[in-house]
């Protein structure tokens, strides 16, 4: 039995747009992080999972999986209150309101900072409150080229210099804990290179540059008496090469078990399809072109075709080029074997992870055995952060 079929026998009838899991291939993401994560912790990231059921399911499938990287402060306070420990947050927050909760009950949250302005606040608040916060300073690891920006723009912090000034800062905070250092080396783990060999010679070029600074940087806080119990860096695209730097005690890992279609374009990447969605076909305009309900579900960041969602299953599905994926219909071409017809479900793939979960409230988890059942996203649990 083809995988097409496979999953429409194991599905049966889908009247609307549906989020599935595969639960085998999702293992074996978890699997294959595992092997390629020798003696790091990993942090899952939950930006890319957005399914509190899934995060746990993640945290309890090995003890390699090691506390979560939030996006949102009031995500942060959430999954605290659901039982998840070990919080780091991964951006900078100024949400005020949720600050105040936080230095009223700092207990496993720490803080993402690289502003002086964001010392400034807290240690404010941590008067206000009598309280200590624990905080996380974010480096900057991207590489400056002529005419080239090789990365992206996050933190200020990008020269032992400025860190220095940061940190000299932060001893006049006596309510402020610097406890970790985190570096994002966007233009590893988020740039595709299975197609360019001058990305692959830019990444090789960037990673020795970036492991020389963030090593600098954490040989620099513990020489001013830091006491770094986080060493953050990589992502599922850099896992490889982040887990080779000795100072490095953890590594962020979240889109990777889904496996979304951007991980197809990674050269050393060994991912299966883990996330997809089903559309209902509700026309048929011509003899080879089908229209579904549903489907705009566009990646974010720098728009690009790659960013669209990709017809999965049944093999020789297309979108139109003048069309592309609708918020309410997506028409495609189709030049297979299977008979379509009105009132089947087709297959698509997300071109990013977690995103594509603010759009249903529900995934359904699937086995080969059939559904076993059915994990709530955050949309699904009443909760929108972004």
């Amino acid at each position: 039995m083809n995988r097409y079929h496979h999953y429409v026998k194991l599905l049966g009838k889908l009247n609307s747009p549906t989020l599935i899991l595969d639960l085998e291939a999702f293992d074996k993401n978890i699997e294959w992080v595992i092997s390629n994560s020798p003696q790091k912790k990993i942090r899952i990231a939950t930006k890319s999972i957005r399914s509190k059921d899934i995060i746990k399911k993640i945290l309890t499938s090995n003890s390699i999986f090691q506390g979560v990287m939030t996006y949102d402060l009031r995500e942060a306070i959430w999954l605290r209150d659901e039982g998840i420990k070990d919080i780091l947050m991964g951006y900078p927050s100024m949400d005020v309101k949720s600050l105040h909760e936080i230095a009223r009950n700092p207990n496993e949250i720490t803080l993402m900072v690289d502003l002086m302005d964001h010392l400034e606040l807290l240690q404010e608040l941590c008067e206000k409150y009598k309280t200590t916060l624990n905080l996380c300073v974010d480096i900057d690891l991207s590489m400056d080229l002529p005419k080239l920006h090789f990365g992206v723009y996050r933190s200020s912090l990008n020269t032992t210099e400025k860190l220095k000034l940061f940190s000299n800062k932060l001893k006049l905070c006596p309510n402020l804990k610097l406890v970790g250092l985190m570096g994002y080396e966007a233009q590893i783990a988020g740039v595709t290179d299975k197609k360019s060999a001058a990305v692959r010679f830019l990444k090789k070029l960037s990673i020795k540059k970036l492991r020389s600074f963030r090593e600098e940087c954490v040989n620099q806080l513990k020489a001013d008496g830091f006491e770094l119990k986080i060493v953050n860096g990589g992502g599922t695209g850099s896992l490889i090469d982040t887990g080779k730097e000795n100072c490095v005690t953890e590594i962020t890992v979240g889109s990777g078990l889904y496996a979304p279609v951007l991980f197809d374009y990674y050269k050393d990447l060994e991912l299966n399809p883990a996330l997809f969605f089903s559309l209902p076909i509700v026309r048929k305009p011509t003899e080879n072109i089908y229209t579904c309900f549903g489907g705009g579900y566009i990646g974010s960041g720098a728009i690009d075709r790659k960013k669209a969602p990709t017809p999965f299953l049944p093999l020789g599905m297309n979108l139109l080029t003048l069309e592309g994926a609708g918020e309410v219909q997506t028409p495609f071409t189709y030049d297979g074997r299977e008979n379509l017809k009105v009132g089947d479900s087709v297959f698509f793939r997300h071109a990013k992870a977690g995103e594509i979960c603010e759009r249903f409230d529900n995934i359904i988890l699937l086995k080969n055995d059939g559904i076993q059942g059915y994990a709530l996203t955050y949309r699904g649990e009443g909760k929108t952060f972004v």
